[in-house]
Parts: C-alpha cells; structure tokens; sequence
C-alpha cells in the first residue's frame, strides 16, 4: 500500500484574501490548491473577503466558504483586505474544527486567522506568497522595509511552517530569522497555456505579420514590476528591428500613463483563461524584468506556450530556465546584461525558435498533479508532528486588538 492510501483524507481551511476572478499569481495558486486539494479527496473550506461585485457560480465546482468583510487596497483595483474577525472565525474553527488551516496572506485577516488557530491549536501553515518587504523600496517607503521584514518574520515564525515556492527564497528567509520553511513549488497548466494557441488575427490585431517580432510582457503594470527595463530592451530590440511591436498584457496603476508615453505600445488590458494562453501563444518574446518576484507564474506560462523569455536569474527563472537553452538569463541586477539578453534572443529567429520549444518540453515537467503531492505530505507531517507535541503554543494566549 502507498504511503498516501493509507492516510485519512484531511478537512483543511484556506484562508487568503484574493482568489478567482480575481487576477494575480496568489490568486491562480490558491484556485490550483484548493481545486487539486479537492480532487484529491479532502474537504476545502475557503475563508476569503466577499469581492466587490463578485457573481455567484465561479467557482469550478461548489467549495465550502465563509465570505468576510473587505475593503479595497489602495492602488490595486479589484483587490480587497479582509477585515480581522479574530472572534468569528475562533468561534467558526470551535464548532467545525479543521485538521490544518493555511494561511495564504499577511493582511488583518491573515492575522486573525493565525491568531484564532494558535489560540485553539489548530495546526498553521503560512504561505510567503508576496515580497512586501522589496515593494516598499517602489513606494518611497523604503526606510520601512527592515520592519516590514521583522514584521513578516514574527507572524510567519508563529505558525508551525511557511511555505515558499522555491528553495532560494527558503535560503534567504531562513539566513533572515524564519524558522522552519519549506518548499512549495508551482505547476503550469500546459493543457491551457500551449503553442496550438497561436493565431495570426489576434498577431494582425498587434499589427504584426508573420514575420514580424512581437515582443510580450504579462503582469500588473506597476513600479515594483520593473517596466521601465523592458521599455529599454524593447527601444533596443526596435533599433534592430524596426516593425516589432511591443504588447503588455494586464492592468496596474501605471499602465495610463505608460499608453499616454508610449501610445505605439499595445496595451491589451487583463485577460484570463483561453484568450490569456492566446496571447502568450501568440508572442514571440517575453521580457521580464520584474525583481520582486516570490515566483512569477508568468514565466512558467509563457514557457508553457513555447514563449521564451528573458529574466532576470531568480525565483522561477533560476528554477526552470537554464540560459541560452530554454530562454535567457542575465544575473541579478544586470540592466545592461538584461538588455544584451533581449538583444541576442532576436539574432536568429531559427535560435528563438528553439529556446521557445525546449521551454515547452521544460514545463511539460512542471505539473500541479505533482507539485500538490509534495505539499499533500508536508501538511501531513506538520499534523503528525503536532499530534506529538501535547503542550500548548506560547503564543497560544494571544488575541489581537
């Protein structure tokens, strides 16, 4: 017998403060964890904010939720925070006890959430899913982010795990104080994102012929995405090739005023699911530039969909991409060496070619099924380990204000 058919399936809570319709990366990550933690046989309970104007049935099958009072982000449109029902969701967690609770995101309800779940002992395990400590530095806030990283460490050292997506990061937290961090990796729909979704209208839409370079980014349009970088690869691409064009895919507070200064820019808006995969199909290089990623699922989908891409050398681009085989990486940092890196994927359009198919047999390695499988024993042994340990928590006497 396996070792997973002879484990009970597990009731577990999710709770994060953005999931579908919802469009950023921590979104797409809990759909896929919750979903595959469903099919996999264990009862899903989400705790999220109720989204402004949500409508009803989104969800691909009917998941168990508590939907909580929000209220919006400032400068992220369509997000909201969950409000901190400390009392309500301790009260929810006594009548109905989960097996595990994980706690997606740092914001009130994420602290009340971790708050509620030591006070009962209920095992916790936190996901570090957002770097807030390097986007203060976009903000003019970077004097803070010594105590945003204080801040983060002592909410994530209460739980009894934090997940991270890739072991570099695990590297950087663990040298910064966090204690006990795991890996969770990221998977890719490469039934969604493939090449068979190329299509020469939506390309002639760009103005694009066959010939012609299209040259993609997908992503929030904003400061800490880096944008400026790829602004500055793409003018160099266009001095060699002169009818390529530039298509940035998603929304942002700076996407306005970079369609006002760049108006030959083709700036699509956000777009999800097949007309998502479309465009990246439909590219012929993605730059980004971004330096703030914990992840950056939009590189695994662009490689997915035979669109090589151009990065920086970190989080999934270390972890997937070795240069001048399935993509190109310049070192951490490295504007000039980011740009040559643009620069020297266009020379040979045969050669582009080929780094974009040997992207696609990289994320064809890269399933969720897998991924999921991973963290389905990491969760196990945080139960086994606090089923072994019958005195309560320190921390277990807090209620926040």
């Amino acid at each position: 017998m396996n070792e997973r058919a002879s484990q009970s399936p597990l009731r577990l809570t999710v709770v994060t403060e953005t999931y579908p319709p919802e469009i950023n990366g921590v979104a797409n990550t809990m759909r896929h964890l919750v979903e595959g933690f469903r099919d996999r046989g264990h009862q899903l309970h989400l705790v999220r904010p109720r989204q402004a104007g949500e409508r009803a049935g989104h969800l691909a099958a009917p998941i168990e939720q508590t939907l909580v009072p929000g209220v919006p982000i400032p400068g992220y449109r369509g997000l909201r925070l969950g409000l901190p029902v400390y009392w309500r969701l301790r009260r929810l967690w006594g009548r109905q006890r989960p097996d595990l609770i994980y706690i997606a995101t740092q914001g009130p309800l994420g602290h009340a959430a971790l708050a509620a779940a030591v006070a009962l002992r209920v095992p916790a395990v936190t996901g570090f899913h957002t770097q807030f400590q390097q986007y203060s530095r976009h903000y003019g806030l970077g004097f803070l982010t010594r105590q945003i990283t204080n801040t983060l460490r002592h909410f994530h050292n209460r739980s009894d795990a934090t997940l991270v997506p890739t072991a570099e990061l695990r590297a950087e937290l663990t040298a910064a104080g966090f204690t006990n961090v795991q890996v969770f990796g990221r998977g890719v729909d490469v039934t969604l994102f493939a090449p068979t979704r190329r299509l020469e209208a939506l390309r002639a839409s760009w103005g694009c012929g066959p010939d012609d370079l299209a040259v993609l980014y997908v992503g929030r349009v904003a400061a800490e995405k880096n944008l400026e970088l790829a602004r500055e690869t793409f003018a160099a691409i266009e001095m060699q090739q002169p009818s390529a064009r530039f298509v940035l895919v998603g929304d942002g507070p700076a996407l306005a005023g970079l369609h006002r200064d760049h108006p030959r820019f083709i700036c699509t808006g956000a777009r999800v699911g097949e007309d998502l995969a479309a465009h990246y199909a439909s590219g012929d290089l993605f730059l980004f530039p971004s330096l703030t990623e914990t992840f950056g699922n939009v590189v695994t989908e662009a490689m997915a969909s035979a669109l090589p891409v151009v990065a920086f050398d970190y989080a999934a681009a270390h972890a997937a991409i070795v240069s001048g085989v399935n993509g190109v990486t310049a070192p951490m940092g490295d504007r000039a060496g980011f740009v040559a890196a643009g620069l020297s994927a266009i020379q040979d359009r045969g050669r582009l070619r080929a780094l974009g198919e040997a992207a696609r047999r990289t994320a064809l390695h890269m399933s969720w099924e897998r991924v999921l499988g991973g963290v389905e024993q990491l969760l196990y042994e945080v139960i086994r380990r606090r089923q072994g340990d019958p005195e309560p928590t320190p921390a277990a006497a807090a209620v926040p204000e």
